[in-house]
């Protein structure tokens, strides 16, 4: 019956056993780990048990560890989790009322807050129906009703522009932060510290919301409303728009929503936390995502008409009492890291181009013979995440394969074209992204 995020070991004092438990999905991180003694060692970063363990992995979600019995238990057995195709009719009011409920359910807290707006359509709906409910929330008598929202880019980059036209149109105080590839750039060895992970889609995204969560947290705010997972649960990302049949769509989402805690909820989390900030996902609550994933995938799925993410975007087209502005509600995906602004991720490759070798990319293999980089964008982020995390079991602990626009190695096969093309970008989805890559990418 437990809801929301958490990570926690409980000792009875008594007779000095103890659980260990991890949230459903794994928006908060949990790290176990093995010491040569025989101790067991549980932390929320990897970093607090690389000295001391031999061994340690990733606390699985949704599952409990007991000391009497020695093993993980699976306490979090959703419908969707064995990947059976579901049949219930597609209802937008019942989509809608459960999404409502799970932001209000985050409104609840007696500090000052806000919501992560990068202008596209899933952080759009938080802060819409967020606004729309704040005077009804406990949070109104203390912060008052006008909602803060924060976006970060570079300038002129697609967040910062959607973002601000969103705001005005919600009526927020919208703060609106800027950086520079440069600055970016200088700021990797510390994001990889913090994020503990060099998969290269997550240390694009998470550079910028890092950046970002110091500037929040200087303006004393401590809590702050983010839209994750919203693209795993509905198939947002646009290779969604390659899935041959909505079996292949729907076993695609459930892979998708399974690994978020090694990708996005680890971003969202780590990036925000290393400033001491708190990020909350609703879209991430457990009943809405139980209400989502027992839609027919045939109503999700992308075809004449609907673009990517449709069953959502029209149970919030309201025409008597908008949310968003139509263009908004449907403005096509943009990964964060696209989004920050295109010469970000063109940036961050021209500086690993000047770091890694055509020698030291060659020789990868020896060097990195477990998920050996294919890239030198990948090769130098590893050189970065071993100078921090040296054993092997770190590692371990970052999942591989090949990706195109976030996708996984089994989406890869939708497209032929795409195993020439593989980038976690989204302008890597070729014929899909409205400002794809004209050539195929330079894995150099």
């Amino acid at each position: 019956m437990l809801d929301g995020m958490f990570s926690f070991v409980l000792l009875d004092t008594r007779d000095k056993s103890y659980i260990a438990a991890r949230d459903a999905i794994g928006i908060t991180p949990l790290y176990m780990g093995w010491g040569l003694d025989g101790s067991v060692w549980f932390a929320s970063e990897m970093k607090a048990l690389s000295d001391d363990c031999e061994q340690f992995m990733s606390f699985l979600p949704g599952h409990i560890y007991s000391s009497k019995t020695g093993g993980l238990r699976r306490w979090y057995n959703p419908p969707w989790f064995s990947e059976r195709i579901p049949s219930t009719p597609y209802d937008p009011l019942v989509l809608r009322h459960a999404f409502e409920k799970a932001v209000i359910k985050r409104l609840m807290t007696d500090v000052p807050f806000g919501v992560l707006l990068s202008g596209g359509l899933d952080s759009s709906l938080v802060a819409a129906v967020a606004s729309r409910h704040l005077a009804d929330s406990e949070a109104y008598c203390q912060w008052g009703s006008q909602l803060h929202t924060f976006c970060i880019g570079l300038k002129g980059s697609p967040d910062l522009i959607a973002a601000k036209e969103v705001a005005k149109s919600l009526g927020t105080r919208h703060h609106e932060f800027y950086f520079t590839v440069q600055e970016g750039i200088d700021a990797l060895e510390e994001v990889i510290y913090h994020i503990e992970t060099y998969d290269v889609t997550t240390i694009r995204a998470s550079t910028p919301m890092f950046l970002m969560s110091r500037k929040i947290k200087s303006l004393g705010v401590k809590m702050v409303l983010s839209g994750e997972g919203s693209d795993e649960i509905f198939g947002g990302y646009l290779y969604f728009h390659k899935a041959p049949n909505k079996e292949e769509f729907h076993e695609e989402t459930c892979r998708k929503i399974k690994a978020l805690h090694l990708y996005d909820c680890l971003r969202a989390n780590k990036s925000t936390s290393a400033w001491g900030l708190e990020a909350r996902v609703p879209f991430l609550d457990k009943e809405f995502i139980n209400v989502a994933m027992s839609i027919d995938p045939k109503e999700k799925m992308i075809q004449p008409g609907r673009i990517e993410k449709w069953v959502l975007r029209n149970a919030f087209d309201d025409k008597e009492k908008p949310y968003l502005p139509e263009h908004i509600l449907y403005r096509q995906k943009e990964q964060f890291s696209d989004g920050v602004g295109y010469s970000w991720i063109d940036g961050l490759k021209d500086h690993a181009n000047k770091q890694v070798t055509d020698s030291m990319l060659t020789n990868a293999n020896f060097v990195y013979p477990e998920n050996t980089p294919t890239t030198k964008e990948a090769y130098y982020y590893r050189t970065i995440f071993e100078k921090f995390f040296p054993k092997n079991a770190a590692r371990l602990t970052v999942p591989g394969g090949p990706s195109v626009a976030c996708s996984t190695a089994k989406a890869v096969e939708w497209d032929a074209s795409w195993s020439k093309n593989l980038d976690p970008s989204g302008r890597a989805a070729l014929g899909v992204h409205e400002a794809a890559y004209n050539d195929v990418v330079d894995t150099k």
